[in-house]
């Protein structure tokens, strides 16, 4: 079974969505007509900063994703489970028929305004630590404002409180023992924490005149962990609470991997859900059984050997050597048959992906090319033609992208942000905070 992720504040950027704001031009004017400014502007332009602002961040967030699942429903099988981080949870709901494109958005907008109206406080990533021992360093050094606002991965939490309270914990923190990281979180507030609590009443009123509708596939709740009910308002006071309250996305991956999800695809502008949800999935593998003594077994025929797939290798090289060096991890489990266009890729990839696809196969490769055989699959089938594709044999190993540093802490962090969990800005504050 497959779940479409979508993510939440935090992943904006300039230039978010250039390649499909043209694709879907309808629903960049219904965004319009609801926020009542140009949303393809303020993505691509980024006008006075506004990006960094959470009432402009979280509606181009919702209205980008919205342009992905689109993009999604026509390259893309359909979906068994959706999820989303925080925000990208009414990108989610909007996917699985909760409601329509607009009231998303309204909702969405409304929400982003109340949260921005509260401040007074900060958020800070904690990586390294487990949960059991960031509580207790709150507790053990009176930190009762601060709490644990998101629960990414077995080792990396967000917290949540006041400014204050959080430089003051925070030299405390980079002497635990195991800490990679205690990184400032650039939000204009305490999100999902008590603080939140007015915004969260008052949005409660909001969502009481709106019209939910049934769930065609199921959405997991940041709030609890578990699928949404068929219940109308029970949907509408956990949207409310989210607010409030921390976002639970292991639980949330962990009950779809328990249900039989073995794929996750995030659709978004950002690889930090992939990146989290391996974490997660890798930390919930069962550890291998020991070693037992051999004993006395009938002798048996050797297993024959499977006959070679210069196909199925083909397309793993694909995955593997083009595509996840470009896109990172996602290309693992990116679907052979899905179109390269769900992914956003602008010409710039195109002609990057033909270039590596010219050094891996020892050929050249046109960008157009790429373009036209949209798929790790068809792009394989095209390449088995060829006379001067080399065979698919894989090649030594390359190098690792990251150089060993002598201190494991810096070289976790420098992991952390070549995988996109962190972003370069993070990264540089934790090592100097290291340092």
């Amino acid at each position: 079974m497959r779940c479409y992720v979508f993510p939440g504040q935090g992943t904006q950027k300039k230039g978010m969505g250039r390649s499909l704001f043209g694709r879907f031009p309808d629903l960049c004017r219904r965004a319009d007509r609801v926020l009542g400014y140009p949303i393809e502007e303020l993505c691509l332009e980024n006008p006075e900063r506004r990006l960094s602002d959470t009432a402009y961040a979280q509606p181009a967030i919702y209205v980008v994703n919205a342009l992905h699942w689109s993009a999604a429903q026509e390259d893309l099988p359909p979906a068994d489970f959706f999820a989303g981080h925080s925000l990208g949870e009414y990108s989610a709901l909007f996917a699985a028929g909760a409601f329509d494109f607009e009231t998303g958005l309204t909702l969405v907008r409304r929400r982003a305004e109340l949260m921005s109206q509260i401040s007074g406080g900060a958020m800070a990533a904690v990586v390294g630590l487990s949960e059991q021992i960031v509580q207790e360093t709150l507790e053990q050094h009176g930190a009762t404002g601060v709490v644990i606002a998101n629960y990414n991965a077995p080792e990396q939490f967000v917290l949540s409180g006041s400014r204050e309270e959080l430089a003051r914990i925070k030299p405390v923190f980079e002497q635990v023992e195991g800490v990679r990281g205690f990184v400032p979180v650039r939000v204009s507030g305490p999100f999902h924490a008590p603080a939140m609590a007015p915004a969260a009443d008052r949005f409660r009123s909001l969502l009481a005149s709106v019209e939910v509708g049934e769930l065609r596939t199921p959405v997991i709740s940041n709030v609890t962990g578990l699928p949404f009910g068929p219940d109308a308002q029970e949907v509408r006071d956990l949207l409310a609470d989210q607010i409030a309250q921390p976002v639970r996305w292991t639980d949330c991956i962990r009950y779809l991997r328990d249900a039989g999800v073995s794929v996750f695809t995030e659709l978004g502008e950002s690889k930090v859900l992939t990146s989290l949800i391996d974490r997660i999935t890798t930390a919930q593998e069962p550890a291998p059984e020991l070693a037992k003594e051999p004993t006395e077994a009938p002798a048996r025929e050797p297993a024959e050997e499977p006959a070679p797939d210069p196909r199925r290798d083909l397309i793993e090289r694909i995955k593997r050597e083009i595509l996840q060096p470009e896109i990172g991890d996602e290309a693992l489990a990116f679907d052979e048959d899905a179109s390269f266009r769900q992914l956003g890729l602008n010409s710039i990839i195109y002609v990057r992906l033909a270039r590596r696809a010219g050094t891996v196969l020892g050929v050249p490769v046109k960008p157009d090319v790429i373009f036209q055989h949209r798929s790790c699959a068809a792009l394989a089938d095209y390449l088995l033609t060829r006379d001067d594709i080399a065979g698919s044999a894989p090649p030594e190993a390359p190098p690792a992208p990251l150089r060993a540093y002598q201190d494991e802490r810096v070289t976790a962090l420098l992991h952390d942000c070549a995988n996109g969990t962190l972003s370069v800005d993070r990264t540089i504050e934790a090592i100097r905070a290291l340092a």
